[in-house]
């Protein structure tokens, strides 16, 4: 009987697109992690270890416009749209997008479609 293992097939999958994708100081990472409930982005300057700005469904600031959304997408659309308003205050207008291994679909390409309409370009 064959068993599925998700999150060490995602890990795989992680290990293989981070071999590709490195965040520089004038190109820093947007990575994205989903929990069941929760949705997480930061971006993050790999060359001095930092992450600059980080963001989730559990910051307090957001909990207002969170209570507005009907569903997990929408939630993580808010997030990343927000996460697009702050890096532009923080003159982060270009990153390189990591989905962290999970598909681009659903919540993560929710929170991508917010991020570019927010203004960062990946």
């Amino acid at each position: 009987m064959i068993t599925k293992n998700f999150s060490a097939r995602r890990l795989k999958i992680k290990k293989h697109i981070r071999k590709k994708i490195n965040g520089t100081t004038e190109r820093p990472r947007l990575s994205v992690y989903r929990s069941l409930n929760e949705f997480y982005g930061q971006i993050i300057d790999d060359i001095t270890g930092k992450t600059l700005l980080a963001i989730s469904t559990k910051s307090k600031e957001l909990q207002v416009n969170l209570k507005q959304a009907k569903s997990k997408v929408g939630k993580s659309a808010i997030v990343g749209k927000v996460l697009a308003e702050k890096a532009k205050s923080l003159n982060i207008t270009k990153v390189v997008f990591d989905r962290n291994g999970f598909l681009y679909h659903g919540r993560v390409k929710a929170f991508g479609d917010a991020a570019r309409e927010g203004g960062l370009q990946f």
